[in-house]
Order: structure tokens, then C-alpha cells, then sequence
């Protein structure tokens, strides 16, 4: 049997890397952070457990960067919907929606993701950091900003806090209040992206908002 080429080589990495992200996407989603070894995600990815530690320094940057995949995912998923576009300010507000999407849709994972930015680690840089921060820059650009870099730190600034403030036990701020201020910071209509509860033609901040006011009950639970 011949030697598989570098080319096959490095494409079994990257799917076996594939799979270990997305294993700590599920383990941490469904058990939380704590409740979740490395064993664990290696055990539900089918891959060896030394595989973890050559990829991934620790828990932390493997979970960090695995929810940096399912961020990028979405939102490029968002970005490039029919009817795609290439107008600015419908692309902000889908980049917008996507993110508090996750917050609503995935609050033990976003809450551990969130915590996890505030450990001595900090923020992870990795390949999956890179697209998220190429999308969101695409996506200030598109919307018209003559500062990419300064508009961008902004842009996650604003959406990490969002994110927060939708996730914190307790005392959560409900989505469609957080959107509505995004909004208007960025001076998009409501209609655009995908409205709370929304099909075509969903209507303004007071109406059908159901599916978003379920989060404060959705991210009580730890």
C-alpha cells in the first residue's frame, strides 16, 4: 500500500479536528462545562484521546474554539440565505440576529462561552476566531464603515454584551429589548434580518415576539 499523500494526510486532520469541535459543542451544550472531560468529548467525537492535547492546550481553548466554529457557522448560514444580498444594512441586522439567536437557541453553551472569555486564557485566537472576525469585518464593511478594525471591535463589543445580557440567571434582558437597541444603534429597520417570530412580512417590536420572550425561562437553567 503506498503512503497516503500530504494532501490526504492533512485532510484527516482537519476532519478529525472537525469532530472534536463539534462533540464539545454537544457535550457542553448538554452538560455544561464542568460536567464535561475531555475524555468525554474524544469519546463522543470516536477519536483517540492523545488527539485532544495535540490539537487543543486545554479544555478551555478546545470549548472556546468550538463555539467560535458554531458562531462562524451561523452566521455565514445568515449571511448567505435566499434572497441573498448584498445590501449593508440587511447583512448587519442577519449578522445581529445570528448572534442573539445563539444566545436564545443555545444558552448553557453561550453562558460557558461567555465565562470562559474571563479566565485567565482570555480570548482564543484560532482559525475559527479568524472567520468569525472575517465575517463580522466583511460585514461592517458592506455596511458602509470607513474604520474595518475600530468598527469591527466595536460591532463584538456590543454583541458580546448583548449576548451577556441575555444570559445572565436571574436577571435577563429579553431578547427582543436587545435587539431593538442593537437596531437603533445601527439605525436598521425592524423588518430586516429575521424579526422575533418572524416569516415574511413580521411586524414591529411589539408584535408576535413570543419564540424571544421565552428566553428568560430558557437560560434560568445551568
Amino acid at each position: 500500500m503506498s503512503p497516503r499523500s500530504a494532501s490526504v494526510n492533512e485532510e484527516l486532520r482537519r476532519r478529525s479536528r472537525e469532530r472534536l469541535l463539534q462533540a464539545a459543542v454537544e457535550l457542553v451544550g448538554e452538560r455544561g462545562f464542568e460536567a464535561t472531560t475531555l475524555g468525554d468529548i474524544a469519546d463522543r467525537a470516536g477519536s483517540a484521546r492523545g488527539l485532544v492535547s495535540y490539537y487543543f492546550p486545554g479544555k478551555r481553548q478546545l470549548v472556546q474554539s468550538a463555539v467560535h466554529r458554531l458562531m462562524h457557522r451561523t452566521l455565514e448560514e445568515a449571511l448567505e440565505r435566499e434572497p441573498r444580498t448584498e445590501d449593508g444594512r440587511e447583512r448587519m441586522a442577519r449578522a445581529i440576529d445570528a448572534v442573539l439567536g445563539l444566545a436564545h437557541d443555545r444558552p448553557v453553551l453561550m453562558r460557558q462561552h461567555m465565562a470562559g472569555l474571563l479566565h485567565d486564557e482570555g480570548f482564543v485566537q484560532c482559525p475559527e476566531q479568524r472567520r468569525l472576525e472575517e465575517l463580522l469585518s466583511d460585514t461592517v464593511a458592506r455596511y458602509g464603515s470607513q474604520d474595518v478594525a475600530a468598527d469591527y471591535a466595536m460591532l463584538r463589543a456590543l454583541l458580546m454584551g448583548a449576548v451577556y445580557s441575555a444570559l445572565v440567571p436571574g436577571v435577563p434582558m429579553p431578547v427582543p429589548a436587545l435587539r431593538a437597541e442593537l437596531f437603533t444603534r445601527y439605525r436598521l429597520d425592524w423588518e430586516l434580518g429575521m424579526p422575533p417570530g418572524s416569516g415574511p412580512g413580521a411586524g414591529a417590536p411589539d408584535q408576535d415576539l413570543s419564540r424571544f420572550f421565552a428566553t428568560e425561562d430558557r437560560t434560568g437553567a445551568s
